[in-house]
């Protein structure tokens, strides 16, 4: 990968965490395959929650896959992976060139709150963000009982022409420093002309584990998870307040450096003068 696009239509990589058969996928494929040339590359399989995860991985094939779209400049593979070694995949064997612009989506189910380090839509775009690709993070508010199965009844057409606006912009101009991902919310309720807000990660869970309820070792029941809002301590420029209380899209700037935002010389001093050791 050693060609520069700089007399090329820019180089855009797709994937997700639902899998490559997703409705969500094809929409992005749709909406951005004029915008350069896209290569898709992703699960073959749903990978929700898988995070960044790099899981031992036994059938180690590429697979030539179909996206049904009517664009004669898509590439698609699949592979039996995470969305974060799908993403290796592409940039280590796959592309012929550096992307540049990573999109991760459309998401079956909002990512907000501290729930985002669970997801796999989000973990796509860390890892492409470690290797300089800027990524767009894209989900659609829908609910529960589509978050592990894609369905055709969830409409696109909205989170489309926001993947769309926000891919122009990035392939235009790039993302600003320390600005690695752009992670974009759209309720399920919104229109292309509903206005977006920018917004920090809630330090709110929003999707909340439930016990599983088994009564014995052998009883077969997963942990569950519901929605939970406190919002008497939701944060006023939050993720979780622009998509549940204003209905409006979300757009939060990540950065792949997770140090804390604190003055390291004060801290130091602050521990050092606790330390007994």
């Amino acid at each position: 990968m050693t060609r520069s696009d700089t007399a090329e239509a820019p180089f855009i990589l797709v994937t997700n965490d639902d899998g490559i058969h997703s409705p969500g996928l094809h929409a992005v494929v749709k909406a951005v395959c004029d915008l350069g040339e896209v290569m898709v590359v992703a699960p073959r399989q749903q990978q929700t929650g898988a995070s960044r995860s790099y899981p031992p991985v036994r059938d180690k094939a590429v697979y030539r896959e179909e996206i049904p779209v009517n664009c004669q400049t898509v590439t698609a593979y699949g592979v039996e992976a995470s969305p974060a070694q799908a993403v290796l995949a592409a940039l280590l064997d796959l592309a012929p060139r550096p992307p540049r612009l990573l999109i991760s989506g459309i998401n079956f189910g909002e990512n907000v709150g501290t729930s985002v380090t669970n997801s796999g839509t989000v973990g796509a775009a860390i890892e492409a963000a470690s290797f300089g690709v800027p990524g767009l993070a894209v989900s659609v508010e829908t609910p529960q009982e589509f978050h592990y199965q894609p369905s055709d009844a969830v409409d696109f057409t909205a989170a489309a022409a926001f993947t769309r606006r926000f891919a122009q912009i990035v392939l235009t101009g790039g993302l600003p420093a320390g600005v690695d991902i752009l992670k974009i919310e759209v309720p399920s309720d919104a229109t292309p002309e509903t206005p977006w807000r920018m917004a920090r990660v809630s330090r709110q869970r929003y999707y909340v584990p439930l016990p599983s309820g088994r009564r014995s070792l052998g009883e077969q029941k997963g942990i569950g998870y519901t929605r939970v809002i406190n919002w008497d301590t939701l944060e006023t420029d939050s993720d979780v307040r622009a998509l549940a209380v204003e209905r409006v899209v979300s757009v939060a700037p990540l950065t792949i450096d997770l140090t804390a935002r604190v003055d390291l010389d004060e801290l130091a001093t602050d521990l050092q003068g606790r330390d007994q050791g």
